[in-house]
């Protein structure tokens, strides 16, 4: 009898984090539903080898978005983890708490509970940091954190650029200052890839309370307003795994909103016109879906120094030895060891422009986009008006979803990127890198005017993979909120949503981070504790910021 206390669909970050503190006591039962199959193998497990498993069928979910009418009709691949650890298990490992305003104005939104210093208790209870900022870090919890040794020279001409431009400098951008130039960090221990999986699942599953169901979740199950268990196929059979408590749906921006939907839960409208009877009526599941986008800015270098040299066949398996015996060498991170966190100008009260830099001139999909040496950052607005949204395709569960972000849709999305552009070629100009620096590989220094920076963005702008927003946490009274700030789903009992489709509005920096502390904290809320005491630390904000952008 496939039963447990608790039932969460998902085993990504959240998902991972509720199996290991739901059981932790010993008191109740899991089950944790999963798709997708093993971590097992170099493809994942080594960091430099990030671009890869991305674009795999065995370990991604394969969404991508409908033509974006204003990116000139192109398809953007959005990778969901379809592999123990979800998402943590494919992403670029990049470990970004956001910022303190993040979380304030989730609380100001409606998700009265979750301000900043109701959520630092939990960054520090799931971090182990290796450094960082004396009393705003964790470090006994299962998260491990590293940084980058920095080896290469082109990571400090990056933080020094940034002083000489003007910009603050930050030792400890997941401590109290998150603005200004300094080390990234990596979700990386041993040099191997540090995945929810491997920080929370895979303990947890050593407790005879938590088991793994490999199967495809096709919906809730909902009596009398109540859900009860998760419709799956498994073994090409529709099974139903119950829940005697609660169900828990923690299966991504882009899947959580689909489950809900074909379970009834959605816009009744567009549930009736797929066929489905209407349970709730909440027509925020799957709008407010939001993500980052980036460009990368790329400069050729003069010296010989960058990764470039090392992308023939025989350099990556020799890295790929050291790697395999050692767990060393350039195998052993994700080449992301230096970041930025801006603001674009004065009046805006904290960062709204990320970078990483990596001293190499490549793509996410591992294609060298450069013939020659050279460095570049990724760089992209925090903080876009554009909103989208997850829909059904048809009532069949196996259907992808119709996503559809709206990237650009609002003209400050543009103004914004062309800032960025203008900003990193300023950054790229300090007298830090006149050693290295050649010529501009892209944009292109002939691409200076507003309507060529908007061509280029129309074209190069990407994802930066952190969709969110799909069933937002607000108040019960809201109609746009589908769950209250206990994780609830308003108006059925007996089932919750903790993932980064809750978040009310995207957060600095990447999602790992707090997709994790959704699920540290809504545990709590599950077992019906009281939350972490709040933090009284009181975090950075530039003394110039209504007067200067740096």
């Amino acid at each position: 009898m496939l039963e447990a206390d608790f039932v969460i669909i998902g085993s990504g970050s959240a998902g991972s984090a509720m199996a290991y503190r739901l059981s932790e006591d010993g008191n109740h039962s899991v089950i944790v539903i999963e798709f997708g199959g093993s971590d097992i193998g170099p493809l994942i497990q080594m960091p430099s080898a990030l671009s890869i498993p991305l674009n795999m069928s065995l370990y991604d979910w394969g969404f991508a978005s409908e033509p974006e009418p204003h990116l000139g009709g192109r398809v953007l691949a959005t990778p969901r983890g379809k592999v123990i650890g979800g998402s943590s298990s494919i992403n670029g490992m990049v470990y970004v708490r956001g910022h303190a305003r993040d979380f304030d104005h989730w609380a100001e939104d409606g998700a009265v509970g979750w301000g900043f210093a109701d959520v630092l208790p939990y960054f520090k209870r799931m971090e182990d940091s290796d450094g960082g900022e004396d009393g705003w870090r964790g470090k006994s919890g299962p998260l491990h954190v590293q940084r980058g040794s920095r080896r290469n020279p082109l990571y400090g001409a990056f933080v020094e650029a940034g002083r000489q431009a003007g910009f603050e400098l930050t030792d400890d951008y997941n401590g109290s200052k998150q603005e200004g130039f300094g080390p990234m960090e990596q979700t990386i221990s041993g040099g191997r890839r540090w995945s929810a999986a491997s920080a929370y699942l895979k303990p947890a599953l050593k407790r005879k309370n938590v088991s793994l169901v490999k199967g495809f979740a096709r919906r809730v199950i909902i009596e009398n307003q109540r859900a009860i268990g998760v419709e799956i196929e498994a073994h090409k059979q529709i099974q139903v795994v119950k829940a005697r408590r609660e169900v828990i749906v923690a299966a991504s921006s882009i899947n959580s909103p689909k489950i809900l939907m074909l379970s009834g839960i959605g816009p009744a409208e567009h549930l009736r016109e797929n066929g489905i009877a209407v349970v709730a009526d909440r027509p925020g599941v799957g709008r407010n879906l939001q993500d980052h986008m980036e460009l990368y800015i790329q400069q050729e270098s003069l010296l010989p120094i960058t990764l470039n040299s090392v992308l023939n066949p025989f350099s990556k398996a020799l890295i790929g030895a050291q790697w395999l015996f050692f767990k060393t060498g350039l195998g052993a991170t994700n080449h992301f060891e230096a970041a930025a966190f801006v603001r674009s100008r004065a009046g805006v009260d904290y960062p709204d422009i990320q970078y990483h830099f990596i001293p190499a001139a490549v793509r996410y999909d591992g294609k060298a986009a450069a013939k020659s040496h050279g460095f570049q950052a990724h760089v992209g607005p925090m903080r876009s008006k554009s909103r989208g949204s997850v829909t059904l395709r048809s009532p069949n569960p196996k259907s992808q979803p119709v996503i559809r972000f709206n990237y650009m849709s609002h003209p400050d999305d543009w103004a914004e990127f062309r800032h960025c552009i203008r900003l990193t070629r300023e950054i790229f100009g300090q007298s830090a890198f006149d050693p290295y620096r050649g010529k501009e590989i892209s944009p292109g220094s002939q691409v200076q005017t507003d309507d060529d920076l908007d061509v280029f963005i129309r074209d190069h702008a990407e994802s930066a993979y952190h969709p969110c927003g799909t069933c937002k946490m607000g108040r019960a009274d809201d109609m746009m909120s589908v769950v209250d700030p206990e994780c609830r789903v308003i108006g059925v009992e007996g089932l919750r949503v903790a993932d980064s489709s809750i978040f009310p509005r995207v957060t600095n920096g990447n999602l790992n981070a707090p997709s994790i502390m959704t699920g540290e904290k809504a545990s709590d809320h599950i077992l019906g504790r009281t939350p972490l005491a709040p933090s009284n630390q009181e975090p950075w904000i530039n003394p110039r910021w209504q007067v200067s952008d740096r």
